[in-house]
């Protein structure tokens, strides 16, 4: 892994002058801006039990499905489009050193634009004073499970693109992996037929994957082993299919 780093700098300094990269940082900020203006309105309205952050954080999926695309979609469709990556893994390094130096510069960029977001709650506690519009608990809970959650939408994102060599068709993969990992499940939670007693396992499951249970214990404080294991452990597997899919590629070339 000793060329990790080369191509880990040289991933983040492509991302950073490619333009996908700041049409997502543009419409991330903008669609999370409406978000907390929103949350701002009803809290303006009435009082409100619940943190400001608890309930900016709900709407996490809402930038995820367009932000992960657009960060992912070209890391390896791109490379294999213009026929860069075969000449890449000619050089001395592993499939597995350009798979992950590309993931870990589209999950730096990602979690970097959600840091972002922290200078909302800095704007809104130095106008107002009040103390209770930065609950740390909900604030550090809520970014932590970004952070984790993350790991595994963005390894996913790469997952779809070592599938494509083009990168609408990587993009448009990984939005449908993203919707069937959040609302998917979800909608799969709320069927009737998962609470017959045969069907125990497979509910069991199903709340095991739920990711808008996992976001409520961490804005709550209450971080469980077994779900960082679910995203850490899904990453693994994303990762690994997505080395698996590259060199599938490379042979069949």
């Amino acid at each position: 892994m000793k060329h990790f780093t080369t191509i880990l700098g040289h991933e983040i300094r492509m991302l950073l002058v490619s333009s996908s990269t700041y049409i997502a940082a543009v419409l991330f900020l903008a669609v999370m801006g409406f978000v907390f203006s929103g949350v701002l309105e009803n809290y303006s309205a009435s009082a409100q039990e619940t943190s400001p952050a608890a309930v900016f954080f709900q709407l996490f999926w809402l930038p995820v499905f367009f932000m992960v695309p657009l960060l992912t979609m070209k890391c390896l469709a791109e490379e294999r489009r213009l026929g860069t990556l075969e000449t890449l893994l000619t050089a001395p390094v592993s499939t597995t050193e350009v798979v992950l130096g590309k993931y870990f510069a589209a999950y730096f960029l990602y979690v970097m634009l959600w840091a972002s977001t922290g200078g909302f709650f800095h704007i809104l506690h130095s106008f107002a004073g009040d103390a209770r519009f930065l609950d740390l608990g909900p604030l550090l809970g809520g970014y932590l499970f970004i952070a984790v959650s993350g790991l595994l939408y963005v390894a996913l994102g790469v997952f779809a693109s070592s599938l494509s060599r083009n990168q609408a068709v990587a993009g448009i993969l990984a939005f449908t992996l993203l919707f069937a990992a959040i609302i998917g499940v979800r909608f799969v939670g709320t069927l009737e037929v998962l609470n017959l007693e045969t069907m125990q396992p497979l509910r069991a499951a199903v709340d095991y994957t739920m990711v808008f249970r996992h976001l409520e214990d961490f804005t709550r404080g209450v971080v469980d082993t077994r779900q960082l294991l679910f995203y850490v452990s899904g990453t693994v597997l994303a990762l690994i299919f997505s080395i698996l899919g590259v060199e599938a590629k490379l042979i069949h070339s």
